[in-house]
């Protein structure tokens, strides 16, 4: 199990450099920079299960660590000059046998061009790592470079890395200790949670917004929506309404039917040999039967008799009366088939 956290120091060493896209940062197993580093322990190490949180840390940043040129990035501070950037990586990854790697490099247009050149052979990674044992902890960036260890720049990027990181611990002393429990405390964890455990516990809180965050967008979307009644109510209870609303409209239908053939017949638009036939094309087109009844001319029934016969009734002999001739006539009916309409009525 990994120790609780301590004090980091940091350091850095170089190794030969090619312009593709990953790029070999540690070694595996123990090792030792050329330069005699490190000097209180026997070696640096690094394995499977270290890389693990080393790798965590760096998934779960938000930018990429930089590549420079000549750690300017660690003395830009004390010289005031820039510090362009030669490449960026993000995903490390861990290749049994052989060592750390970054595997997806961006060189900048400037960088390639010079490693293509051999004007720089060398890359230089500084990390954090445990002073008891060695242990790499993170990987902070790296720098392109011709002097192979550091040889005799070193101890700058040493110190320079670490006096950033803690600022107000000088000359590699403890950090705040305190911080870090208050750290531990904020996110529910005790004291003598292990580094490993700590790193675990972050990428399970920083899992578990990403997830919230996600939620919150749904129940938005869903809010914003108009909703499926098939989704909220069953069939059977969808299709009973469907019954009973098409039922009234029928009902309603008739009625309407009803007043618009008693109103046209008072008026005279409409005969009573006509009404079954007015029926029928209401019920199939009310719009069509409304048009016909507007521009009908309304005829007048009369008293007066022919023959014993009222003035509006047909012959005795099957010819049509002068109205019921000028029904036919504004129907676009025959006689023969008014007669035929008239006796079935």
């Amino acid at each position: 199990m990994s120790k609780p956290f301590k004090k980091l120091h940091v350091a850095a060493l170089s190794i030969l450099v090619k312009s593709g896209a990953e790029i070999q940062l540690l070694p595996a197993g123990e090792f030792r920079a050329r330069d005699g580093r490190p000097e209180k322990i026997g070696s640096w190490n690094c394995s499977a299960e270290i890389a693990k949180g080393v790798i965590a840390l760096a998934a779960a940043r938000q930018t990429p660590l930089v590549i420079d040129y000549e750690h300017q990035t660690l003395l830009s501070e004390k010289n005031g000059q820039p510090a362009p950037a030669a490449g960026w990586f993000k995903t490390l990854e861990w290749r049994e046998g052989d060592g750390l790697y970054a595997t997806d490099v961006e060189w900048t247009d400037k960088a390639r061009a010079m490693i293509e050149a051999k004007e720089y052979l060398y890359l230089s990674p500084v990390f954090s790592f445990d002073p008891s044992t060695g242990a790499v902890l993170q990987i902070n960036h790296a720098a392109l470079t011709n002097v192979p260890a550091l040889d005799g720049m070193a101890e700058v990027a040493v110190m320079s890395a670490y006096a950033h990181r803690f600022s107000d611990q000088p000359n590699h002393e403890e950090p705040d200790m305190d911080l870090l429990k208050k750290l531990l405390t904020a996110i529910g964890l005790a004291e003598t949670t292990t580094e490993t455990e700590a790193l675990a516990a972050v990428a399970a809180l920083k899992t578990k917004a990403e997830q919230s965050g996600a939620l919150e967008s749904q129940v938005a979307a869903l809010k914003t929506a108009n909703p499926d009644p098939a989704k909220f109510v069953s069939v059977e209870t969808m299709n009973a309404l469907q019954g009973q609303v098409a039922a009234l409209s029928t009902k309603l239908n008739t009625q309407e039917l009803d007043t618009v053939i008693t109103d046209a017949l008072t008026a005279g638009k409409l005969l009573p040999p006509q009404e079954a036939w007015a029926r029928e094309l209401g019920g199939k087109d009310m719009v069509s039967l409304k048009s016909y009844l507007a521009n009908a001319v309304a005829i007048a029934p009369s008293k007066q008799q022919t023959d014993g016969k009222e003035n509006g009734a047909s012959t005795g002999d099957g010819k049509l009366s002068a109205e019921e001739q000028a029904v036919c006539k504004q129907m676009g009916l025959s006689e023969e088939a008014f007669l035929k309409t008239k006796a079935t009525s």
